[in-house]
Parts: C-alpha cells; structure tokens; sequence
C-alpha cells in the first residue's frame, strides 16, 4: 500500500494540485486511491474535486467527529466517488478547531487515567476502518503548518512527497521542512520517510540548477523536475478538475507542453508505486 502527504512550509507551490493531479494518476493507472482533505483552507481538493457537499454545515458527519470519537455514522460513508477510482473524504470547518477539540479528550482520557495521543487519531480512524484492504493509494492533503492536522497526517501515512519551488526560499523550506520531520519522529516516535522532493515552475536557470544538484547531493529522491505550467494549473482551477480532466475535455488542442507535464506526473506517480511495492493492475485506465 502507498501512503503518502504533499507538504510544504512554503505557500503557493501546488501542494493540493500536487495531490490531485497525483491522486488521477494513480487511479488511471487501475489503482483504487482514497483521497483525504484535511486542509482547512478553501482552495483545497474538496473544492477542486468539486462534490456535492457543505462544509460549513455543522450537523453533517465529518472527519473531525471521527478523530475525536463522536461520529454520526460508518467512517465509509464519508467518502465521496469524485472519479474512477478515486473516493474523497471532505474537508470540513470544524478542522479548523480539530486543536481544541483533540485537547479536549486528551484532558479527558488523562482525568479517566487513560492515554492519549493527540497525533494517532487519524491512524485509530483509518485502521478501525480497515482502509488497507479497500484502497492500494491513501493521500492526506493536510494544513502546511505544524501541529495536530499535520502532525495526524504524517502518523498515519508515515511518508511525504514535497512540491518544491526551486528558490532560496523553496531551499530554506526543504530544511525546515527536515527538521520538522527529525522533531517528528524524536517526540512521537514514529520513522517519516521523503518519497520525492517534486521542483515545479522549473526554469532551469542557474541557480536554479545549483539548487537541484545540491537537493541530489543531499540524498533527495528528485525523480521528476516540472517547469512552469500556471496556466494549465488555473485552469484545473476554475474548471474543478485534475490537469488530465482539463486537457481532455476544456482544451480545443493538445499542448505538447502540457501533455509533457502529465507525462511526467505519470512518471512520478509510478516511482511512488514501486517504491511502495505496490504492483501495476494487469489492465490500465
């Protein structure tokens, strides 16, 4: 099974369109993907997926009741069928005090005497669930900050995929992004390993190259570079859809450019795959 969170420190370097993009790949390739919102901003896969779903409603079934032991109904009826192969749990406003609400029944089980942990609650959710034997691909688009969202995120799928704007800036967040990580695994005591570091709105220039040779030179796994392509991403955008949605059916022509992109997210979703030893269904979508 591949599991795995886009995450970055740095905002605006497509984390969520990573994602989704990634997400569509796999499932074209015959994978079933199980898709997680745990963002809490609006421009997130619940919006660009597009389901029929309010979340601001406080009475609807939700993530956040699961993680805290109160839900409304089966953790399966969350999901929302928003491709072939692809299932999407919703994002929801009460992410957005998931903090207070965690706390709350760490404060409760510690006065009952019982332990808690704030950060395995999504891992409780997905085990009871028994997700491993429904879905060959989880993705966990979550809150680029630290703490509870991400922190339950990186728990539960153990590995991170880093889109990577190749800058001084991109290059401070991949350290940040490390130490975050290293902090991780001291304190919860679990191991998170970096599948891909992902260089998007690459334009090779020199320092630019400077930046990825030395990314290589550390040891991270750099198996696609994607140059800039803002325009097929705003179009994902406005139409509510992955790149691949976009380019077949809101494009008059194909862009060889843009079909190099989807090329190349096929590439890295099938580098994903293997180094999860997850096989290739004898027939693909």
């Amino acid at each position: 099974m591949l599991t795995y969170t886009p995450v970055s420190e740095a905002g605006g370097v497509g984390k969520t369109t990573t994602a989704a993009t990634l997400a569509a790949s796999h499932a074209r390739a015959g994978h079933d993907v199980l898709a997680i919102d745990m963002d809490t901003q609006n421009g997130s896969l619940t919006y660009l997926f597009g389901p029929e779903y309010d979340r601001g409603d406080p009475e609807v079934d939700n993530l956040v009741r699961h993680l805290v032991g109160r839900p409304k109904g089966d953790f399966h009826d969350l999901t929302h069928e928003v491709g072939k192969g692809i299932d999407l749990i919703p994002s929801h406003n009460m992410l957005e005090d998931v903090h207070e609400f965690l706390l709350n029944e760490k404060n409760q089980a510690e006065k009952l005497g019982e332990s808690y942990s704030m950060y395995h609650q999504l891992h409780r959710v997905l085990s009871d669930a028994n997700v491993r034997d429904e879905y060959d691909v989880v993705i966990v688009d979550s809150a680029g900050k630290a703490g509870p969202i991400l922190y339950n995120a990186l728990v539960a799928v153990r590995n991170v995929v880093i889109p990577f704007e190749a800058t001084a800036k991109g290059q401070e967040s991949i350290e940040g992004l490390d130490d975050l990580v290293d902090g991780l695994e001291s304190n919860i005591g679990v191991d998170v390993g970096v599948l891909s570091v992902v260089p998007i709105g690459y334009k090779d220039t020199r320092d630019q190259r400077e930046i990825l040779n030395a990314l290589r030179e550390s040891g991270f796994p750099v198996p696609v570079v994607i140059g800039e392509r803002g325009s097929l991403m705003e179009g994902c955008w406005k139409e509510q859809c992955s790149p691949y949605g976009y380019v077949e059916n809101h494009r008059d022509r194909k862009r060889e450019y843009e079909m190099e992109t989807l090329e190349q997210f096929d590439d890295l979703a099938r580098y994903l795959e293997r180094e999860a030893g997850v096989e290739q269904p004898e027939v693909t979508a």
